[in-house]
């Protein structure tokens, strides 16, 4: 007997279909361990597609991504006072997960132009706050962290929403790597693109930061078809997976999901110490 698909099994074929166009990092490529595990979620105010204002339902959306770094967008109300939305004293009391510190003239807000990163291990070297060219106040936080494994660079931005705004700002921070000491590095957030290839806004970013190799779809999170939430990585080894983390809990409590990597620190370390090694010998036979 023929059996018609359900709606949710049919869905998932879709969704896999979706999944696997040229341009999305395929299930393939991702080889699972690493050192530590990085993420990035648009909390979109704590405010889900239902129109249900919870800071708490967000709290357990981060509860069961459980990374040990996390960046978070739209954690703050974005006029007024700009009043930080998420409750940080639970989340430490949870997970043991505390804000990297910032300077901010709004003494309310929990983050820079609505960003936050979250950590729960390691120590912090050195935090900026970078505020962003373009039509709308953007802004990224740039910290460098001391993990077991070594060393991390963890740029956390929203990136504006038109694509002239976006070219500019993937400039600016581009030319503020340029100027520092070479880290393993991840940029990670909203970059609100959600093109592939030559036409992206992200494409300034070559050949520091492959704005393809770890493209999934995030949005919208009842149904991702576009990647507009990312996570790039230099050197292009120090990521060895990346996927949505979607749950039911994850499709309700904000319009994108959850993006979810493992880091390899120690083998992106050893990359970046053979790479020094063979530019000084290079140096002496020149």
């Amino acid at each position: 007997m023929h059996r018609k698909k359900g709606p949710s099994r049919l869905s998932s074929t879709i969704l896999q279909a979706i999944r696997n166009r040229p341009g999305f990092r395929p299930a393939s490529a991702n080889i699972g361990g690493g050192d530590i595990v990085i993420a990035s979620y648009n909390v979109h105010k704590c405010v889900g597609i239902d129109k249900v204002f919870s800071p708490q339902r967000t709290a357990d959306v981060i509860s069961e991504i459980d990374a040990d770094v996390i960046a978070l967008q739209e954690a703050d109300k974005r006029f007024g006072e700009r009043a930080g939305l998420l409750d940080l004293g639970l989340l430490e009391r949870r997970h043991g997960l505390v804000p990297v510190p910032i300077t901010s003239t709004m003494p309310k807000a929990h983050g820079w132009h609505g960003n936050v990163i979250l950590f729960r291990e390691g120590v912090v070297r050195n935090v900026r706050q970078l505020a962003l060219p373009g039509v709308e106040p953007r802004g990224a936080i740039i910290v460098d962290l001391q993990f077991p494994a070594g060393d991390l660079r963890v740029i956390a931005a929203h990136l504006g929403l038109l694509k002239r705004s976006r070219e500019q700002q993937a400039e600016t921070i581009l030319s503020i790597l340029q100027e520092a000491d070479t880290l393993p590095t991840l940029m990670i957030g909203d970059l609100n693109e959600w093109r592939i290839g030559k036409r992206s806004s992200l494409a300034s970013l070559l050949p520091i930061f492959n704005h393809e190799a770890t493209a999934v779809p995030s949005f919208p999170s009842r149904f991702p078809v576009l990647a507009l939430d990312r996570v790039l990585s230099t050197p292009h080894n120090l990521v060895t997976s990346v996927e949505v983390h979607n749950t039911p809990l994850a499709r309700v409590a904000s319009d994108h999901l959850p993006l979810k990597a493992h880091v390899n620190l120690r083998g992106a370390m050893e990359y970046l110490n053979c790479q020094t090694q063979q530019d000084e010998l290079q140096q002496l036979v020149s």
